[in-house]
């Protein structure tokens, strides 16, 4: 294979050129590094931490790979994957995945030892959540909890403790990931019941609005007491009820369950990350609280 074409492989294997994944990870870890910094988090901290999203999400796109590439080819949406084509190889996916996983071991060595320790979490959380689908229906519940850890390690990174409020911040990020994670879910449900993939939306069936909608009331009312519990004040309940907007318009978008449109809600959920996390950032610059 020509080696622009090996290069494009590699860039597709870590989806290089689908960044909503990365900016879901980076939304709440920014909001985490804001409250931990009461407002100015430490520049050297900030590109750490952006580095660090990117590579541990695009090492996560491996794993989710190695493990799904016998599955893969069964689903409309994943069949035409790298490892499933064999434009890269087994070996070259796990080379590429240390590579990712040694460069995110030494950005973390540039912080203090609590938050070295907590990253370990994420490597595990990482590491074992694409394997859930195998044996739960739920394996949501560990996306989540992968995509959530960046929290506390900011708090740990910044503040060099971990203040009670933020693990309201946790939960409602992690049921935000639930809710969205069902919505995306529900684009391969059909092909997931013939391969045999286990998920939340096969899980919730034909309830699966209801839950997502039940999850996206949850995380708001979640993320309401971690602003009270940071003292944040009008901004960031303004930016709640944005969000709030926002997942009405994704309901209005998942109602026929179409699996287009399901996959436009799951994107638009970018938006919603942004939206708060710039309710943090304003409300520390206007001084709402």
């Amino acid at each position: 294979m020509p080696q622009s074409s090996k290069t494009g492989a590699l860039l597709q294997l870590i989806r290089f050129d689908k960044p909503i994944g990365t900016l879901l990870l980076l939304w709440p870890t920014l909001c985490a590094l804001w409250l931990a910094a009461q407002g100015v988090p430490e520049l050297r901290l900030l590109v750490i931490f952006i580095l660090g999203t990117f590579l541990m999400r695009s090492a996560g796109c491996i794993v989710n790979d190695l493990a799904d590439r016998n599955l893969d080819g069964g689903v409309a949406r994943t069949n035409a994957r790298p490892l499933v084509t064999g434009a890269v190889t087994v070996p070259e996916a796990l080379l590429l995945f240390l590579v990712l996983m040694l460069l995110a071991f030494m950005l973390v060595l540039f912080t203090n030892t609590f938050t070295v320790q907590l990253s370990l979490v994420a490597v595990a959380l990482a590491s074992t959540y694409p394997f859930m689908k195998r044996y739960t229906h739920l394996p949501q519940l560990a996306l989540g909890a992968a995509f959530s850890w960046g929290i506390p390690m900011a708090f740990a990174a910044q503040a060099g403790a971990l203040p009670n409020a933020l693990w309201f911040l946790f939960l409602g990020n992690l049921l935000w990931t639930v809710a969205y994670d069902t919505a995306y879910a529900m684009v391969d449900r059909e092909d997931d019941l013939r391969v045999g993939i286990k998920s939340s939306a096969i899980l919730f069936g034909r309830y699966d609005r209801l839950a997502i909608g039940a999850l996206q009331a949850a995380c708001l009312v979640a993320f309401y007491l971690a602003g009270r519990g940071f003292e944040l004040g009008a901004i960031f309940n303004g930016s709640l009820l944005v969000a709030a907007a926002l997942f009405v318009y994704q309901q209005r978008l998942i109602r026929e369950r179409q699996p287009a449109a399901c996959f436009r809600a799951f994107l638009h959920n970018n938006w919603v990350g942004m939206v708060i996390f710039l309710g943090v950032v304003m409300d520390y610059l206007m001084g709402t609280a």
